[in-house]
């Protein structure tokens, strides 16, 4: 999955500061494109063929008080409208308003059950909550018991694999910020080697110094499960 979602709290986000120009080259090589509906609307060609997971939630934004407290911004006609496979919605299990969340995302499975569309879950994860595989699995493992179709959540280097196991539903990597190109091939490739079904990888991807080459490597890691170096020479080689 190819995140550009971001500009709902960053705006224009570096990378994505033109976001037709940096994402219309990419989307041969994605499996499922996430992003908002504005950007859908205005932004990608409604003749392409390639399952779309619409952003649902929102309205903080990166220079507010409270970035993580999102609400609903989606509904469920619009992403029908939109032709969308799925919604996604973000959850802040252990923050002050996670009740707020948790509740919104149980709204948003009843809602998408009615028509068979997917909810992923993010597990949003605030600056001083740890990244570790104890909080992950309470966070991914409370998505599923919601209602969650598949729950996209971080990756963590110790014992990522109970992650995984303990959550019933498909678990797609989050990429997180961005980091050299070998360390994102290796963290997608142990987390598909834990069990994760795919990745869900925007700044790794669009904040490459080559953004084509680097998703055709992480596309290798993913489908034919390419090791890390290999893949980074699949990268260099398809560089520019």
């Amino acid at each position: 999955m190819l995140a550009v979602d971001h500009g709902y709290f960053l705006g224009p986000t570096s990378g994505l500061e033109d976001f037709k120009s940096t994402v219309s080259p990419l989307l041969p090589y994605a499996d499922t494109l996430m992003l908002t509906r504005g950007m859908l609307r205005t932004c990608v060609d409604p003749l392409l063929d390639i399952p779309i997971v619409l952003r649902a939630s929102g309205g903080t934004s990166i220079i507010g008080k409270s970035l993580l407290h999102e609400g609903i911004t989606l509904s469920m006609e619009d992403a029908l409208r939109l032709n969308a496979a799925g919604i996604a919605y973000s959850i802040t299990v252990g923050m002050d308003w996670e009740r707020d969340t948790i509740l919104d995302l149980s709204r948003l499975v009843d809602q998408a059950e009615r028509y068979g569309m997917v909810v992923v879950a993010v597990t949003a994860v605030g600056k001083d909550l740890a990244k570790d595989a104890r909080y992950l699995s309470l966070a991914s493992r409370m998505a599923a018991e919601h209602g969650a179709h598949i729950v996209k959540t971080y990756y963590c280097d110790k014992d990522f694999q109970k992650v995984v196991e303990s959550c019933p539903v498909p678990i797609v990597m989050a990429g997180g910020k961005k980091i050299s190109e070998i360390e994102a091939l290796s963290m997608a490739y142990n987390a598909i080697q834990a069990g994760a079904v795919g990745v869900d990888m925007g700044r790794n991807i669009f904040q490459s110094k080559d953004p084509v080459a680097m998703i055709q490597a992480i596309r290798a890691v993913v489908h034919d499960e390419m090791a890390p170096k290999e893949a980074l020479n699949l990268y260099n080689s398809l560089k520019k």
